[in-house]
């Protein structure tokens, strides 16, 4: 297994996780409440790898072979990405109640908590065109070891980064939920998604027009 490859796996599968997305965003807002973060960044992780799974070992070359289901794909990634902007604008408007105002947040159970990791990275187009279609794409183009070095590579890059994420938005929870601190992100949030949503469509006008 060639060090260099799963090196290169792992630069291009941060890459491709770390710029802010549906599940970035909800691993952050989880971590900052202390609320089932771990749980959350396992769950995403898991979730990655198989889905790049999938793709490096043939699942992306199927999708980009099919022209209409890759333009659903990108169709639905384009209106996921817009509604959780339009979400996360709505939450940075949003009026804080008494303990969001004192820097408190309400803890959700278990359950919604996985069932909400679940929904941002199931149902999430545009993760399988990251996941599946361009590092499915990129690692196809290895053989043997070199494509499981390159699949290990990039798994080992969601599991840092989330764990990273989730870890690092816990310790700073008491910051990053005051009011302000958490509007801004909300906004940044949604910027993220608009902008990657529009970027996605301008892809697939200039892909038939």
């Amino acid at each position: 297994m060639s060090f260099w490859v799963l090196l290169q796996g792992f630069g291009l599968g941060a890459s491709m996780i770390i710029p802010i997305g549906a599940q970035n965003a909800y691993v952050l807002n989880q971590g900052i409440k202390r609320n089932h973060h771990l749980t959350t960044a396992t769950i995403c992780s898991l979730l990655d790898t198989l889905f790049i799974s999938l793709g490096i070992f043939g699942g992306g070359a199927i999708l980009a072979q099919h022209d209409m289901l890759l333009t659903s794909v990108t169709l639905g990634g384009i209106a996921f990405l817009t509604f959780y902007g339009l979400l996360s604008l709505k939450s940075a408007f949003k009026k804080p109640n008494a303990d969001e105002q004192n820097g408190e947040v309400v803890a959700r159970g278990r359950r919604a908590v996985i069932l909400g990791a679940l929904a941002v990275t199931v149902l999430n187009p545009h993760l399988y065109l990251d996941t599946v279609v361009i590092l499915g794409s990129l690692g196809g183009q290895f053989e043997g070891n070199d494509r499981i070095a390159f699949a290990v590579g990039t798994i080992m890059a969601s599991f840092v980064w989330f764990y990273s994420l989730s870890l690092g938005a816990a310790k700073l929870g008491p910051v990053l939920s005051q009011p302000k601190v958490k509007k801004g992100i909300d906004l940044l949030v949604a910027a993220m998604m608009f902008t990657i949503a529009i970027i996605l469509a301008k892809e697939l006008m200039g892909k038939y027009w």
